[in-house]
């Protein structure tokens, strides 16, 4: 079978993943399931359609040819929905989303068995409501923001998406020559005196990571899922897509071959500082040069997830996102050019009366 859709057992209704109870929900009747309950449940159903020789043989999806055919490019995924016999069209990477007729949630299974199976998922926390909370939040009481924005825009979208990440756990060994200083300073009646005293100093030790997430979508900013890090890897779950009922999930189409470079790079960089600050008891410390090497690395994949919103105002558009563990937001918003320039001015004049009053004082 190509597609899972999510049924409630009570009435059929539509059921999605709740975040506040971590359970399946009906939309509908509000009955509540663990999701080993519905998987106990439909695994029990499909043994009895098997003996009564009713078991389902033909895949939902439509063939390369047919999706041709039927006009649809090669990028894309047609399905048809079991529920209303709608056709469900998706990207190749993307393995969950609704029902654009009847609003079922549906998995599609094989986007996540063509290529690497994900190892964990973290479930969304967070709900659509909390997201739209903290973006009124987040644009309350910004001082450059246009007065009209707040009221003026309006929130075109809110998608809770699972983006691909890999996590890299890995060990570096670290050598570092550098040069270090020692500045001591004094003074007499007549004059003051500066001592700067030069080191060399070596430093070299491991430093172990766990867990380092890398994007694995070129459709999502790397600056922007950088920026709604860091995830709590507690909250990781061994992967089932029943998490994904009412999201919309996305395969990677950056394996962990491309995604290394970026992995190394954030790691050599967290490395380094830390051995270098283990240097202690000096001025400055100037690293000459430095030797990196990777002693270990395993990688493994999850889905993280992700609030998307995406907001329109004078004809521009904005994206917001919100990590749905934790709730850390962010996001571009446009700045009143006016406002900007008048606090630029006062600025400089409260700079300039400070520098002046200061050069009175050492005059004295």
């Amino acid at each position: 079978m190509a597609s899972q859709e999510y049924e409630c057992p009570a009435c059929g209704g539509v059921m999605e993943f709740d975040a506040p109870s971590q359970k399946l929900k009906c939309l509908y009747c509000d009955t509540t399931i663990s999701i080993e309950e519905y998987k106990k449940m439909v695994s029990k159903g499909k043994a009895e359609k098997a003996n009564e020789g009713d078991a389902e043989t033909q895949s939902d999806k439509l063939s390369d040819e047919e999706a041709e055919n039927y006009g649809f490019g090669k990028d894309k995924n047609v399905y048809i929905c079991k529920s209303c016999g709608g056709e469900i069209i998706a990207d190749k990477t993307q393995g969950a989303t609704q029902c654009p007729f009847c609003g079922n949630n549906v998995t599609f299974k094989e986007v996540f068995t063509n290529g690497r199976r994900p190892d964990y998922v973290i479930p969304f926390q967070l709900t659509k409501e909390q997201a739209k909370q903290k973006y009124k939040e987040y644009i309350k009481g910004k001082r450059l923001l246009p007065k009209t924005f707040s009221a003026e825009n309006h929130i075109d979208e809110i998608k809770g998406v699972y983006i691909p990440y890999w996590l890299f756990d890995s060990k570096m060994h670290v050598a570092l020559n550098c040069e270090g200083t020692k500045v001591r300073t004094w003074r007499d009646r007549d004059y003051s005196y500066t001592e700067t005293s030069f080191y060399d100093v070596y430093r070299e030790g491991d430093v172990p990571f766990d867990k380092v997430p890398v994007d694995g979508s070129s459709k999502m900013p790397d600056d922007l899922t950088e920026s709604i890090e860091p995830y709590d890897a507690r909250g990781l779950k061994v992967y089932d897509d029943a998490y994904f009922a009412g999201y919309i999930a996305n395969q990677y189409d950056v394996d962990e071959e491309k995604s290394r470079p970026r992995a190394r790079q954030r790691m050599t960089n967290s490395a380094v500082n830390e051995i270098r600050n283990s240097a202690q008891g000096y001025s400055t410390i100037n690293i000459r040069n430095q030797n990196v090497q990777v002693t270990s690395e395993k990688i493994k994949y999850a889905l993280y997830p992700v609030w998307l919103l995406s907001t329109t105002w004078n004809g521009q558009n904005f994206l917001f996102a919100m990590n749905g563990q934790t709730g850390k937001f962010v996001g571009d918003l446009p700045v009143d050019k006016g406002a900007a320039a008048k606090y630029f001015a006062l600025s400089s004049v409260l700079f300039a009366a400070l520098f002046a009053i200061l050069e009175i004082i050492f005059r004295i």
